[in-house]
């Protein structure tokens, strides 16, 4: 045997992540290779799963099964092997690297490989390796992006109704009657193709937020008319997009927020603009558990916190997902961090995240704290509501800031101007959505949630997922204030 290696690179005049897109996926060489005639991943894996199988078949009949070893979004570099050939190619290992090229927001691909061979067919080998696959590869993705053409990664149920613009089924959790979490019911749905300005997305993993909750009891009925489908915010992979979207292929990787109910759900039409990208490395579940509260804690410490060097702000329910993250990027702009929390066990957590001080406890007593620590606090984000109210206000320094973010105890009695003038404080109640109005904004504010967490400045977040058919456990942990991090649930 003969050991051989192929080296072989191009630029391709297109985005690296629009490259990427099509290269990472492992079933994707018979709509863009001419030397591929058909594929399909063996036992219905996931085309970009590590382990999975590539059996094809190529255009003058020989058979390869290929199997995916490595897969980097971070590094934009695969590695697959051949497990079966009925050609020569022995020990075959090859390597798919991508680099970006700043000259006209071009990509560099590196495709490389080495095998072995039996005695007398180096050449020949080596030049069908060469030519008929890699630089013949080339050619033809850059024939294929020319055109415009995408990648549908859809199965071939999905492909049909994408063809002939019928419903796809899908499972759903459905609310009918306001009430406890046992209300939430699984049922099978069927979402029509997507409407103008729409996306229609194969979720794999929905945030779950107490918004959800407020909903699900029917305290804000005009919210989540019944019936109807919980939830406001998911990740996954775009199926097809309606009339006048240009923004989105079908198979770019997908988080949003959206301002109307009706994530829990396996496959859904969402408005354009309520998404963004999602960037490589970070995977869907990371998205589903930052966005929506990444967004909260930006536009709170940006936008009305104002928080900076000194500034002391109390955080509630700093172990949760949005307390996390607004006491670690508060933390790293120099704020004296203080947060509340139920358990000792929490504490460790928020004290991880960033919190300089924090008070335990379930009784929502916690001014003398407070006034044990500093003077005053400058800001407060206060998820709990009611329970909190009065020991909010004793907790405020003069010209304080109180933001009233939720209201799990219940909603807070009315706040009076001339309670507040005492102090001279002012009171936010701001809704998310508001400051995402347009995919712009939305797009800015995930900006700069992806680089603080590609920075260290947040951590990835802690979650835990729970079936989509279980979604009514999820929700009874975090009413009852065992969660700690996010919640998720996850489609099979």
């Amino acid at each position: 045997m003969s050991l051989q290696r192929v080296v072989r690179s191009s630029i391709i005049d297109a985005p690296i992540e629009r490259v990427w897109s099509i290269l990472r996926d492992f079933n994707s060489h018979d709509q863009w290779h001419s030397v591929v005639a058909q594929s399909e991943i063996e036992d219905h894996q996931n085309a970009d799963r590590v382990g999975c199988v590539r059996n094809f078949i190529l255009a003058d009949g020989n058979h390869i099964r290929e199997m995916l070893i490595s897969l980097s979004d971070k590094d934009y570099i695969s590695t697959y092997t051949i497990v079966e050939a009925t050609v020569p190619l022995i020990r075959y290992v090859a390597t798919v690297s991508l680099k970006p090229v700043t000259d006209g927001n071009r990509t560099f691909w590196h495709w490389s490989s080495t095998f072995e061979t039996p005695p007398g067919m180096e050449t020949q080998l080596r030049d069908m390796v060469a030519h008929g696959v890699y630089e013949a590869g080339f050619s033809n993705l850059k024939s294929f992006l020319s055109s415009g053409q995408v990648i549908d990664r859809a199965n071939e149920l999905k492909r049909q109704a994408v063809v002939t613009g019928l419903p796809i089924q899908a499972n759903a959790i459905r609310v009918r009657d306001y009430g406890q979490a046992s209300v939430m019911q699984y049922e099978a749905v069927n979402v029509p193709p997507p409407a103008e300005g729409e996306v229609r997305i194969r979720q794999t993993a929905v945030g779950v937020n107490y918004l959800d909750i407020y909903l699900r009891k029917g305290w804000i009925p005009e919210f989540l008319p019944l019936p109807a489908t919980p939830g406001m915010e998911a990740a996954g992979e775009v199926i097809d997009v309606g009339p006048g979207v240009t923004s989105l292929l079908p198979g770019d990787r997908v988080v949003y927020m959206c301002p109307v109910p009706g994530s829990y759900t396996s496959i859904r039409n969402v408005p354009v603009v309520c998404t963004t990208r999602i960037p490589p490395g970070i995977s869907d579940q990371v998205a589903a558990a930052l966005l929506l509260k990444g967004v909260t804690a930006d536009y709170l410490i940006r936008d009305l916190g104002h928080i900076k060097q000194g500034t002391r702000l109390l955080v509630h329910a700093a172990a949760g997902g949005v307390g996390q993250i607004i006491s670690s990027w508060a933390h790293s702009l120099g704020a004296l961090v203080i947060g509340t929390v139920s358990s000792p066990s929490k504490a460790r957590i928020a004290r991880e995240h960033g919190c300089h001080h924090v008070i335990v406890g379930r009784d929502y007593q916690f001014s003398d704290a407070i006034h044990s620590i500093c003077s005053g606090v400058d800001v407060i984000i206060d998820g709990l509501g009611d329970a909190a109210r009065d020991e909010n206000f004793a907790s405020l320094a003069k010209c304080g800031h109180w933001i009233s973010l939720g209201q799990a105890t219940g909603a807070i009695n009315e706040i009076s101007p001339h309670w507040l003038i005492q102090k001279s404080l002012s009171f936010s109640r701001p809704v998310a959505f508001d400051y995402v109005a347009t995919q712009d904004k939305l797009n800015e504010r995930a900006q700069r949630i992806w680089k603080a967490l590609f920075d260290g400045i947040l951590k990835n977040p802690d979650y835990e997922e729970f079936e989509l058919k279980d979604a009514y456990l999820a929700h009874e942990k975090l009413e009852s204030r065992q969660s700690t991090g996010s919640l998720l649930l996850k489609i099979i």
